[in-house]
């Protein structure tokens, strides 16, 4: 037994709600490693399952994505070993700690080209952009593409994941800066979301043409401009709310916007099996030793200063990943 510090919540709200309390971390279980945690991710649905509106059992604690050490290993764990550098996005939430037991098939091998904060800032980021660009809608050449909030850590990446796929990439953002953010991703033209004609301005950046497929992480802001940005036959993918809930339409509306296919993933059911998701990493990590994928971090910060990075994730006041440090 040994203990670590660890963000706990027993109520749901603010960013005040977390707590950094030291915890007992067990030997690792079977099948299990324990973790010296070295770099951890920030991801916006660590705002929501925060706030309650994804809720959790309580107490709990917070976060998806980490990079780290092994430091033991349980019975039953024959492909890592103490000292291997690796990552996870999907092993329980509780990532907001120094040191954790986490399954052993939920983690992968860093190769070793990839910093821990690189792997942390970008994994989960990353992981939902392979499984967009390549499982939802396989991106292809010539294809024109529109990501929402294009300034973001996910939408960066896959701005440039599309772009190095051969798409012609449109990126919104909510402010003039988080549009140069998206022109310096690889966006070919980026478009103020917050202004009223914003489709008009989209459709205008490609001559008229409408995209094969509109990446929507904004949700409450742009869907409804979403379905006229899109070219018919093609998809509207919603796979996030940063602006709050989309609204509800009728199925006609597809129809009538152009016979408008509508999707909404999310990353864990794509990457529930380990062989699966394993592969998937290696897409991500080839993705980054080609430069397709980059880890862009906009802001850093210790694990008790955990509320002023939620802060600024609220306020949309970051440009790229945040990463925090035990």
């Amino acid at each position: 037994m040994t203990t670590a510090r660890a963000i706990r919540l027993t109520e749901f709200g603010g960013p005040e709600v977390m707590h950094l309390d030291t915890v007992d971390v067990p030997a690792p279980a079977a099948g299990e490693v324990q973790l010296r945690q070295t770099a951890i991710g920030f991801n916006f649905i660590d705002v929501y399952q925060r706030m309650g509106r994804y809720p959790l059992p309580s107490p709990t604690g917070l976060g998806h994505e980490a990079a780290g050490v092994v430091d033991a290993v349980g019975a039953g764990v024959t492909d890592l070993k103490v000292g291997d550098r690796v990552v996870y996005m999907n092993a329980g939430v509780g990532a907001y700690a120094e040191r954790r037991n986490v399954p052993a098939d939920k983690l992968v091998r860093l190769p070793a080209g990839i910093t821990d904060e690189a792997a942390a800032a970008v994994f989960l980021k990353a992981m939902t952009a392979q499984f967009l660009v390549k499982k939802t809608y396989h991106v292809q050449p010539g294809d024109i593409v529109v990501v929402h909030a294009a300034a973001g850590g996910v939408g960066q990446i896959l701005c440039r994941w599309a772009k190095a796929l051969g798409a012609t990439v449109i990126g919104t953002a909510g402010s003039a800066a988080k549009c140069e953010v998206a022109r310096a991703a690889g966006c070919d033209a980026a478009v103020d979301y917050t202004q009223a004609d914003w489709v008009a301005q989209v459709v205008a950046a490609t001559g008229g043409r409408k995209a094969r497929v509109v990446y929507d992480s904004v949700a409450k802001d742009t869907f409804l401009g979403s379905l006229d940005c899109t070219a018919p036959f093609g998809m509207v993918v919603l796979f996030g709310g940063a602006s709050g809930p989309a609204p509800l339409i009728e199925p006609e509306l597809l129809n009538k916007k152009g016979c408008l296919f509508l999707t909404r993933p999310s990353v864990f059911p794509h990457n529930a099996d380990t062989a699966t998701f394993r592969a998937n990493a290696k897409d991500v990590f080839d993705a980054m030793a080609s430069g397709a994928v980059r880890a862009s971090i906009g802001a850093r910060f210790r694990l008790d200063q955990v509320a002023d990075a939620h802060r600024m994730a609220e306020a949309r006041a970051n440009a790229g990943a945040i990463v925090m440090t035990p």
